[in-house]
């Protein structure tokens, strides 16, 4: 059992926070170092689809109530998981996106190569 507690500053408004999390693990002897580092590297995932998520579909800026909002955040990583798996067209998540609302011919596309 491992606890570790974290604190942040936010630079803009000066507010500090501290959390206490508490981790199961099965590491013996293993340097607290390295440790950390594995639970960084856990958050960064969530946090990278998280970012990757409000970019792309503006989550964060969107109010969904009762199961409206599960039902978005499913179809919103299926849509992001087929922008990913699209190779022909260059540039962000964003741009491909938006290329799939203009053009029916991409979308048509995007759809049948990803089994829709």
């Amino acid at each position: 059992m491992l606890r570790i507690k974290s604190e942040r500053t936010i630079v803009a408004t000066g507010e500090y926070t501290q959390e206490v999390r508490y981790y199961v693990t099965s590491l013996d002897n293993t340097r607290p170092e390295k440790i950390a580092s594995a639970i960084r590297q856990h958050w960064s995932i969530g946090n990278n689809l998280h970012w990757q998520l409000d970019v792309t579909f503006r989550e964060d800026y969107s109010k969904k109530v009762k199961n409206a909002a599960g039902n978005f955040s499913v179809a919103t990583k299926m849509a992001l998981t087929t922008l990913k798996n699209e190779k022909t067209t260059k540039g962000s998540m964003n741009l491909k996106r938006l290329k799939a609302g203009w053009d029916e011919n991409y979308l048509s596309q995007l759809l049948q190569d990803n089994n829709f």
